[in-house]
């Protein structure tokens, strides 16, 4: 019942605003608008005089070109030396067909067998015996963790938005 009085009151209060609102811009729209100020008049500014620009120097007339010949001058021409005629050209040697014969791997003797030497063994000292138990460590004792606070799942009521506690009638 509270959600619904301030739905209406929320309603209420934002028609009454909007309204408001609605007449000033109304009454602004109504007013006549104050005059224009005057422009001021914008002076007219002299006009420069600039000196007259140099005139184009006069150029030479082109005099008159030998015509160009008609035809390409002749280069003289190269003789080229004569090539050999193919018969008249030594015959390429042959290749032999069969392959001479190589002479005969011979396999080495056997080397001799070495006999290894004896190393001698070298004796270490023995290792220092180290104590099978270790120390006792003292025990340390951690604060407690600090807990999260909790989260109320319920919405605390706000006095003037609930309604009045029912009062026992006589």
């Amino acid at each position: 019942m509270a959600s619904y009085r301030f739905i209406a009151s929320a309603i209420a209060i934002v028609l009454a605003l909007s309204i408001n609102g609605s007449l000033a811009a109304r009454h602004l729209l109504d007013m006549t608008p104050p005059p224009a100020p005057a422009l001021p008049t914008i002076p007219n500014l002299p006009t420069a005089t600039l000196p007259p620009l140099p005139s184009m120097p006069t150029l030479p007339k082109p005099t008159a070109q030998p015509p160009l010949p008609n035809t390409a001058p002749t280069l003289p021409t190269a003789t080229q030396p004569s090539l050999p005629k193919p018969g008249s050209l030594p015959p390429l040697p042959s290749l032999p067909t069969t392959m001479p014969n190589l002479p005969k791997a011979t396999v080495p003797p056997p080397l001799p067998s070495l006999q290894q030497p004896t190393i001698p063994k070298a004796a270490l000292p023995p290792l220092p015996s180290l104590p099978n138990t270790m120390p006792a460590v003292p025990k340390a004792t951690l604060p407690p963790l600090p807990t999260m606070p909790s989260i109320p799942t319920t919405m605390p009521s706000i006095p003037f938005l609930a309604p009045p506690p029912a009062t026992p009638s006589p």
